[in-house]
């Protein structure tokens, strides 16, 4: 396999990255430099390199980011992977075009890639990839042996305007690169590229809403930027509330509803077993498939829109049965006694030693986590790992799938929950914040926390902030949750998520911070800057009132 998935000319050195890498929280698109403390290749610069990876992993966000950076000249100068990849892949196709800003992305087999990773420079050209002289002829991706129905080729050749036919060449495009055969047909979108995570996923969202486009599924909206309704009494500054908001509005403009949430499957009708949906936002992808049984890909921003404009998806990867199957069993041991922090522990611990593949989990039969437990292991695995689902025996509906052939046995037990455990906690001493709501908090999540406050109010020099859906919101207000939290001193915050909040609202002076979610302490260290670990909801309750950790 030599395939060259998105045609353009480029050269420079090689960078091989010997892990997987989420742009989004990972890379800071005002330099190109690789910021995740806890990737091999951390502090690296991406810019004019070519770039190689197994494959990307962690946010879908990544494919905005890789456009903005393209936009500005900080881009990698070709991607080169092992494995299959749609995030960084879809950000290559539409900086080319949409913007005319092409890089090339080719795929290899594992002994190519071996081989141009050990290189010291590569050019890609004329659809032959030369490394340190060596020449190796591509495959170039070809959406003409697509199978495409009637009504789709209309779409595609213009019947139903630009806006449409741009969405469906994406779309055709991506599904011969993730080597479907043929599109279906989904019933409903969530858009994960209303986070302004960089000025190209406004860039984006505003020429399609102004080339007219319309999504024509039920399409919901993930966490935004801001408070949609009061980021300027809040002090977020015009220069970036503004740009957020118009964001957030050029979604809605497109026909997508307002629900600004992270967490979809919370929602009033969450998808049905067996429902074809079009997903983006890792940790919605990863619950849907796992725990809902529903059936969805790990969309990338921009896909998530082309998808909903047109109907249509790839029928690719997890769509089909046969691709849901565990390809590695985790023999899992839980450490005694396990606090609420074993469940993100135990994602971002299985997103390791599955980071390129479905997992099945078992030893967890007797345990009987709560939702809000699998939401936390499924938003943690997604920051280490690529794959869309897993599967927990006893546990989620499609546990008994048979593995695939060759799938091997990795063992987690307590030894490696205690490391994991150190190195996502905050070492002891004072808490400035405690971030809760990553993914965004349910009514059950704020409910227990406001329990665990009853009496007591947060430290005078400790922040407490819970975000979380408009949804969410209105139910807490009309039975006193509300209320009692911020009898307790707790910030409440609507349509943003600890992963797209700034300054002023994240606390300038805050320096450490505690949160009970796997995904922000992977995260958060690289987007704000800060101490952040890891705790229980029950021990940042009492680092709350106390003012301090340990």
């Amino acid at each position: 396999m030599a395939d060259l998935i998105v045609p353009a000319t480029a050269e420079g050195p090689v960078l091989a990255c010997t892990e997987g890498l989420s742009f989004w929280g990972g890379v800071d698109p005002a330099t190109g430099r690789i910021v995740d403390a806890h990737h091999p290749q951390a502090g690296a610069e991406l810019a004019g390199r070519v770039v190689l990876m197994p494959t990307s992993r962690g946010s879908c966000t990544g494919s905005g980011v890789l456009l903005d950076l393209a936009l500005t000249g900080r881009a990698p100068a070709a991607l080169i992977f092992r494995e299959g990849e749609d995030v960084l892949t879809l950000g290559a196709l539409v900086a080319g075009l949409l913007f005319e800003r092409a890089l090339p992305v080719v795929r290899l087999g594992a002994a190519d890639w071996d081989r141009v990773a050990a290189a010291g420079h590569v050019r890609i050209a004329d659809d032959t990839l030369t490394a340190d002289g060596s020449r190796l002829p591509l495959l170039r991706a070809d959406p003409a042996g697509l199978q495409l129905s009637d009504a789709d080729r209309a779409m595609l050749e213009g019947a139903e305007g630009e806006s449409a036919a741009l969405a469906m060449r994406i779309v055709a495009t991506m599904a011969v690169a993730q080597g479907a055969r043929r599109l279906i047909g989904v019933t409903r979108g969530h858009i994960d590229g209303c986070i302004y995570a960089a000025p190209a996923m406004l860039t984006f969202a505003e020429r399609m809403a102004d080339l007219g486009a319309r999504v024509r599924i039920p399409t919901t909206t993930n966490a935004i930027s801001v408070d949609h309704a009061n980021w300027r009494e809040q002090g977020v500054p015009e220069a970036f509330g503004g740009p957020a908001q118009r964001l957030a509005d050029a979604y809605v403009r497109m026909g997508a509803a307002p629900s600004f949430t992270c967490a979809p499957y919370l929602l009033e009708t969450p998808p049905a077993p067996g429902e074809v949906i079009a997903w983006a936002e890792s940790n919605a992808v990863i619950y849907a498939n796992s725990v809902l049984g529903a059936r969805t890909i790990k969309h990338a921003d921009f896909m998530d829109l082309c998808i909903a404009v047109t109907g249509r998806a790839p029928e690719a990867g997890v769509y089909l049965q046969a691709a849901r199957a565990p390809a590695r069993i985790l023999e899992v041991t839980l450490p005694e006694p396990a606090d609420g922090a074993v469940w993100p522990l135990l994602g971002w611990l299985a997103g390791r030693a599955a980071p390129d593949r479905i997992p099945r989990l078992e030893g967890l039969a007797g345990t009987a986590p709560s939702p809000d437990d699998l939401k936390a292991l499924c938003a943690a695995f997604g920051t280490t790992s690529a794959a869309p689902m897993l599967h927990i025996a006893g546990i989620t509906p499609e546990a008994g799938l048979a593995p695939r052939a060759g799938a091997d046995r990795v063992l987690i037990g307590p030894a490696d929950f205690a490391a994991a455990r150190a190195e996502l906690a905050l070492a002891p001493g004072p808490v400035d914040l405690v971030a809760l709501g990553s993914p965004h908090a349910s009514a059950a999540e704020a409910r227990g926390f406001a329990a665990l406050m009853v009496g007591r109010r947060r430290a005078e020099g400790t922040r407490v902030i819970l975000t979380l859906g408009r949804a969410t919101l209105a139910e807490l207000s009309g039975d006193g949750t509300l209320a009692a939290l911020q009898a307790a001193g707790v910030t409440v915050l609507p349509d943003l998520c600890w992963c797209s909040i700034s300054e002023p609202v994240f606390p300038p002076t805050a320096r450490r911070v505690l949160t009970d979610s796997g995904k922000y302490a992977h995260y958060g260290p690289a987007l704000s800057g800060r101490e952040v670990g890891l705790a229980s909801l029950a021990a940042c309750a009492e680092a709350a009132v106390a003012g301090r950790v340990g």
